[in-house]
């Protein structure tokens, strides 16, 4: 298991922060991450969100990379539709140079109907927008004299400097919720930014269908939580932030409405409320909050199908003191064990 964290670099109304305290605060926790033992910071992404959640990833991977020397640095995902394909590589590139090859790019086509309208872009171009970006980046980062003319975009005779430090190019990840979308990122061998055991098994059948090793690629899981030493403690620390989260990711959800039951996102119980529809297992699997032992058991049930934890302990709002804290508990008890028993398999085999 690779244990990452996604940092999204947002405010609440429970604690502001002026931008450059917020900014300085959680560039300097995933610089700690690195000290901690976790193996990936995962950079994420919206648009025109008052909480101030991170719009430009490309800074603050480069602020990490310039601090750090071993941790990974991946987005999760960069929205590419909205991009220019070009940017995108020459960006990725550089980064990949400045981290000494520690650059992961993932790519989705977004779903926030008003991020689509800020940047005039039709939002049902986006399908085709995502494929004929990611097969540009990928061109130009493998090839030279690359042409490719698409309905969207078009480029001509296009050489990249520099060429990443990853041969042949950083590892590609698809975001992806649709059947159809995570059996084209399978078969074009790109690794997978998923929802669930279900879509894993898809992603799987689909690679084995193109004629590819299941074991040559990874699946990536997203998980937002909170550890403390006690299990109320943990939701006394972090309901209101979780609340704040849930509520905007369901408001976005349910306008969107891309897959069946998407509008069923917008119902999030109120604070107070909250851990109680969590423990009786009414939100899903996509919370992990608590101690350490239920965080491990939860990893636990995930690991059959998944290679990549990305795990949101930076919540918007928490004093990053307390995220700190939340952090080394699950670096000190949770990794370790599932370091310890990856040794004991490696010792018997």
């Amino acid at each position: 298991m690779n244990f990452g964290l996604l940092m999204s670099f947002r405010n609440s109304s429970r604690n502001e922060l002026s931008y450059s305290e917020l900014y300085r605060k959680h560039v300097d926790l995933a610089v700690e991450a690195e000290e901690m033992g976790y193996d990936t910071i995962w950079l994420t992404e919206h648009h025109f969100v008052e909480d101030g959640y991170s719009p430009s990833m490309v800074p603050l991977a480069a602020a990490i990379a310039a601090r750090t020397k071993k941790i990974r640095i991946g987005t999760f995902v960069l929205l590419m539709p909205l991009y220019h394909p070009l940017h995108v590589a020459e960006d990725a590139a550089t980064l990949d140079a400045l981290s000494n090859g520690r650059f992961d790019l993932g790519l989705g086509q977004g779903y926030v109907p008003r991020e689509f309208t800020g940047f005039n872009i039709v939002r049902e171009e986006r399908s085709r927008r995502l494929r004929e970006g990611v097969e540009i980046v990928r061109r130009v980062f493998t090839e030279n004299n690359v042409t490719f003319e698409g309905k969207h975009f078009t480029v001509r005779d296009v050489t990249l400097y520099p060429k990443p430090v990853q041969r042949p190019c950083p590892p590609i990840w698809i975001g992806a919720r649709s059947r159809s979308a995570t059996e084209r990122a399978a078969r074009n061998g790109y690794h997978l930014a998923g929802t669930g055991a279900a879509q894993a098994e898809v992603y799987r059948s689909a690679l084995r269908a193109a004629g590819r090793n299941p074991d040559d690629f990874h699946i990536a899981q997203l998980r937002f939580g909170y550890v403390a030493a006690k299990h109320d403690k943990a939701w006394d620390e972090c309901e209101f932030a979780m609340h704040h989260l849930l509520t905007k990711y369901g408001q976005w959800i349910g306008e969107a409405n891309d897959v069946p039951g998407d509008e069923n996102y917008s119902k999030i119980p109120p604070v107070g409320k909250l851990r109680e529809a969590s423990d009786a297992g009414m939100i899903g699997d996509g919370l992990m909050v608590g101690t350490p032992d239920e965080a491990i058991a939860q990893i636990e049930g995930i690991e059959s199908y998944c290679t990549h934890l990305a795990l949101g302990l930076a919540l918007p709002g928490i004093d990053p003191k307390k995220v700190r804290a939340s952090m080394k508990l699950f670096a000190e008890k949770v990794i370790p064990h599932f370091r310890k028993r990856k040794k004991a398999v490696k010792k018997k085999k």
